[in-house]
């Protein structure tokens, strides 16, 4: 028998297991697209992914575990398409309103994913935990160039998500449109603590979102 190089043994062994945490994370994002978020069973995520039910529980110990490994995904993989915009911004407040309208446009154009965030929000909030860093991030430097409003960056994160989950909600059914769009980065940006011309001029300086060209934008605002 040949012999095997347990150092190569071992990556085989964590490639495999990659591989089928992804394949279980994709069965249930997979069902998440079709059925209300508290419907979906283990057994109905062991189904779709075509893996006994014990491989699940190797890799997650809930299914509010594999569906916030969901959630983290969807949010997460957007997210990073963000990164070199985000970066290139030296303001705070324009970084999160940059966020913001890209998330916005995002669902704008992919109602079903903003469907499916803003469940996925609710079932495990722990969810988009990268996203949620690095938004801090910008709370903090944001917080520190305004005069001490008395509000922690801890809560205005709070109201920026609850805001944004609201909103992607409402875009996921139909009930808000891209008309709506400038007026919620404004109101998200208010309730941090700038006045309504400094939104509105924060708003009016955005770049371009990584969804969007120049022909859209105009189409849309």
């Amino acid at each position: 028998m040949a012999n095997i190089n347990p150092i190569r043994r071992a990556e085989i062994g964590r490639e495999k297991r990659a591989r089928t945490r992804a394949q279980l994370v994709a069965a249930a994002n997979s069902l998440f697209a079709r059925q209300a978020v508290e419907s979906v069973t283990v057994d109905d995520v062991v189904k779709e992914a075509g893996v006994a039910k014990g491989t699940f529980y190797v890799h997650f110990d809930s299914l509010e575990a594999v569906t916030a490994a969901v959630g983290e995904e969807l949010v997460q993989s957007f997210d990073e398409l963000l990164q070199p915009g985000r970066g290139s911004l030296a303001d705070p407040a324009l970084k999160i309103a940059f966020g913001c309208y890209s998330f916005i446009d995002k669902a704008l154009n992919d109602p079903l994913w903003a469907s499916v965030v803003a469940r996925l929000a609710a079932a495990a909030p722990k969810g988009g935990e990268i996203a949620r860093r690095r938004l801090f991030e910008d709370l903090q430097q944001f917080s520190e160039a305004l005069p001490d409003d008395g509000v922690s960056a801890e809560l205005k994160l709070e109201i920026v998500v609850g805001i944004m989950l609201q909103i992607l909600r409402a875009l996921g059914e139909g009930r808000l449109s891209s008309i709506d769009r400038d007026a919620a980065i404004s109101a998200i940006l208010r309730a941090i603590g700038l006045e309504a011309e400094e939104a509105k001029s924060v708003v009016a300086r955005l770049p371009l979102p990584p969804t969007q060209d120049d022909s859209s934008r105009s189409a849309t605002n």
